[in-house]
């Protein structure tokens, strides 16, 4: 992932900066863009080139390691490792619904229409049904 303008961050949302970053990489993680092997920028080189401080990568990369998305050592960086896909509680699922839900709302409220909020959910939808 050489390329940091991948990740994208609003400093005025609501989302911290460093979930901002752990969204961002995961979405690149689960859509395969990023292959076990691959080597994530040092902290400091994606944090001088986000412009934030460099505990904020840390804090997203450390998030994503939690989640058995990366190895981290010291001197050799952000690894991404071979992940098994979990398999989703009750909870997990009543989570994403809420969020999807909340989402949609937001999108609605900040004036986009109903048929082109269903348009990209249905492309996500046929995405994920594809593999």
């Amino acid at each position: 992932m050489s390329d940091t303008s991948i990740i994208q961050i609003d400093t005025a949302s609501s989302v911290a900066i460093y979930e901002q970053i752990a969204n961002a990489i995961r979405a690149h993680l689960v859509a395969g863009r990023l292959q076990p092997g691959a080597l994530l920028p040092p902290v400091r080189e994606l944090a001088l080139n986000l412009g934030v401080h460099h505990n904020t990568v840390a804090e997203a990369y450390r998030t994503l390691a939690r989640e058995g998305w990366l190895d981290l050592r010291r001197k050799r960086g952000a690894v991404v490792l071979a992940r098994e896909a979990p398999h989703a509680t009750a909870a997990a699922e009543r989570r994403f619904t809420r969020h999807l839900g909340e989402l949609t709302a937001k999108a609605l409220a900040d004036g986009v229409s109903p048929a082109t909020a269903a348009r990209h959910l249905e492309a996500i939808a046929a995405r994920l049904r594809n593999g």
